[in-house]
């Protein structure tokens, strides 16, 4: 018996005619459609899941979305988001500062109020968990071409050695001719230094003291009141400081060389801050000497933190006064005179060293301190290292020490070329800085060329590396929606599930406490392939959940009740039901990232010793301060499948060398 066909069957058929039509008549779009969908149904499935891993958005109530410049965890476990003025001039001259802090647990928010424009400081992680914070943006910069009135820097100088004077912003100093300039800033000009000779007459007698006065001197960046060609001079001249009277008339000038109307970059600022985690504020402490945009702060093994290169307070790179901050008297000193271009890499190596990879973040001449090399702080000699694959494409590449620490190997990936150059190189290289003389080695290309890529150390020993354009800001629509694992025991890259947000400049990423990775940023210059809207900032926050954690389910090792600081042995002892699995433990440092550059994240191993009825774990952190700086770490244990705990919180103090075995 024949069977007619339903009304839902006919209507479904029909349906379907008219899918294949619409099809017919819009194949490429009906075949996007279909794939988009095939795509998504396949990185969903827990198959792919558990080899590639999954990306998911951060759902960000509309009034915490930011701009998010920095990033860095706390050891809170929550993530600290600055913005500053978030690369917005509107923003800056409205005196909107912005940060906020993220609880990646209870995905909350928080505003935090922000003192100066942190926009593009620098920031490390300091032995109390607090997080140093210095540097940023006093004015903006104006282009080529752009420039309305005349300026440049005016080195202030004061003869009086009997007292400092301080000029507002808006002071007039006048030329000889009596052109007028106003400063954009306050500046303080100390007291000249005043010495006193002694000398002796061949007969020995003392001859009467001769007094010797050394002017002071600050900068100070000027504009003239008005346009016009009047104001360009690229003669040296003493300026009149209009508005003093009596002896400060004679004692306090200015001296400029050139004035004019060329571009005008970025001035940093001196201000310094430490965020406290506990308070959830910023808290002032001594400004720097220099000011400093896009500067680089490194810990070293003391504790004390070593600031490097940045623009000062006139838009000059800081030509090689580093300074040093101690935590312990929040006050700044010398520290040793070296140049480096903006954002330098710079890593702390067993021993004391810096190793300098060469990676940066842009300001700077192309042909001067763009090479690696190791510096020797202590003697302030720099030892130049070769072997670099396309060593003129290092600005905007990635640098981290590779998993284990102890090994000593570091690793660079991708860049590009200096300024606003479009190339851009797959090249990855390794250096082994315990070796004699260690040389850079090409490792496992990329699988193109990339700039701004993250990288961020996993609690398994890889690495996971994700976004980066191919050319600079991602003109071109050239950003680069892959990631990768790379893995230092087989020297070789891995697929990983791509991301769905594309990351160039000012673009973050960062492992937190449950062993997923968050990424945060991008600033493109355009929005599309043909370069012809512009760009908008990346506000939308996405977090990848890697393999191992699809692979664990529920069922990952746990470290109970333990402490949250070393004991005299440099040693800390967890409970746990899951001492038998637990193969090894690492101590993973916090990052602060910005611009591709994250000199603080580092991943220790550690000794690892099991009760012998199997309800404890024991950590024995090595006590070489150059190897593990003092501060907060991460607890990470792992199964023989890479399968991580949950870290735990355990700050490494500043303790002495034990001198001999340790006991026990």
């Amino acid at each position: 018996m024949a069977h007619r066909p339903s009304k839902k069957f006919k209507k479904t058929l029909l349906g379907s005619a008219a899918v294949l039509v619409l099809a017919a008549l819009n194949a490429p779009a009906a075949v996007s459609f279909a794939e988009e969908k095939y795509h998504a149904y396949k990185i969903a499935q827990p198959g792919y899941q558990r080899r590639f891993g999954s990306w998911a958005e951060v759902a960000v109530p509309g009034q915490y979305r930011i701009n998010a410049i920095h990033a860095a965890l706390l050891h809170t476990g929550k993530v600290l988001l600055i913005a500053g003025s978030g690369n917005s001039q509107k923003n800056f001259d409205a005196g909107t500062f912005e940060t906020i802090l993220w609880d990646p647990v209870r995905n909350t928010f928080k505003k935090i109020p922000t003192p100066v424009d942190f926009f593009c400081s620098g920031h490390t992680q300091l032995p109390d968990g607090r997080l140093l914070v210095a540097g940023g943006t006093a004015r903006y910069e104006i282009l080529d071409g752009e420039v309305k009135k005349a300026g440049g820097g005016m080195r202030v100088k004061n003869e009086s050695p009997d007292r400092a004077i301080t000029l507002k912003k808006g002071t007039v100093f006048r030329s000889p001719s009596g052109v007028e300039y106003v400063s954009k800033s306050d500046v303080t000009v100390p007291k000249a230094k005043r010495e006193f000779e002694i000398s002796y007459s061949e007969s020995g007698r003392m001859k009467p003291w001769k007094t010797k006065v050394t002017a002071a001197e600050v900068r100070v960046f000027v504009e003239a009141r008005k346009e016009g060609p009047q104001a360009l001079t690229t003669e040296a001249a003493q300026y009149e400081v209009v508005g003093l009277k009596g002896d400060a008339a004679d004692d306090v000038y200015g001296l400029a060389q050139k004035l004019t109307t060329e571009k005008q970059d970025f001035q940093g600022i001196k201000g310094a801050y430490e965020f406290d985690p506990k308070a959830e504020k910023y808290i002032p402490v001594a400004p720097m000497k220099d000011a400093r945009w896009y500067p680089t702060l490194v810990t070293l093994g003391d504790g004390k933190v070593l600031a490097v290169s940045g623009l000062n307070d006139v838009g000059d790179v800081v030509p090689g006064d580093n300074e040093i901050y101690d935590p312990e008297t929040k006050t700044w000193s010398k520290g040793p005179f070296r140049y480096f271009p903006t954002y330098p890499s710079l890593f702390l190596t067993q021993g004391g060293k810096l190793l300098y990879t060469g990676s940066n973040a842009g300001y700077g001449p192309a042909e001067k301190g763009r090479a690696p090399g190791l510096w020797d702080l202590r003697k302030n000699s720099f030892t130049k290292l070769g072997g670099l694959t396309d060593p003129d494409q290092l600005e905007t590449s990635a640098s981290l020490i590779l998993p284990p620490a102890q090994n000593q190997k570091v690793m660079v990936l991708g860049g590009g070329g200096v300024g606003e150059s479009s190339r851009s190189t797959a090249r990855t290289s390794i250096i082994d800085v315990s070796e004699d003389s260690p040389v850079f080695t090409d490792g496992p290309a990329l699988p193109q060329g990339t700039r701004y890529l993250s990288s961020v150390l996993l609690p398994d020993d890889t690495v996971f590396t994700t976004g980066g354009s191919e050319d600079y800001r991602g003109r071109g629509g050239s950003d680069i929606l892959k990631a990768q694992f790379y893995d230092p025991r087989s020297n070789a890259f891995t697929a990983a599930a791509a991301p769905t947000v594309g990351r160039n400049y000012h673009s973050e990423a960062l492992l937190l406490p449950d062993g997923r990775v968050a990424t945060f940023g991008s600033d493109p210059l355009f929005g599309d392939k043909d370069n012809t809207r512009l760009g908008t900032f990346e506000q939308r926050v996405e977090v990848f959940t890697p393999p191992y954690l699809h692979k664990a389910g529920a069922d990952r090792p746990v470290l109970g009740e333990g402490p949250q600081e070393l004991d005299q042995n440099g040693r800390a002892t967890f409970k746990t039901k899951d001492a038998g699995r637990i193969v090894r433990a690492r101590l993973m440092r916090p990052s602060a990232v910005t611009h591709t550059t994250d000199v603080e994240q580092r991943s220790v191993e550690v000794g690892l010793t099991r009760s012998q009825n199997g309800t404890t774990v024991t950590v024995d952190v090595p006590e070489d301060r150059t190897l593990v700086p003092p501060g907060w770490y991460m607890l990470f244990v792992t199964d023989e499948n890479g399968i991580p705990s949950e870290a735990k919180w355990i700050q490494v103090g500043d303790r002495p060398p034990v001198s001999g075995p340790r006991p026990g």
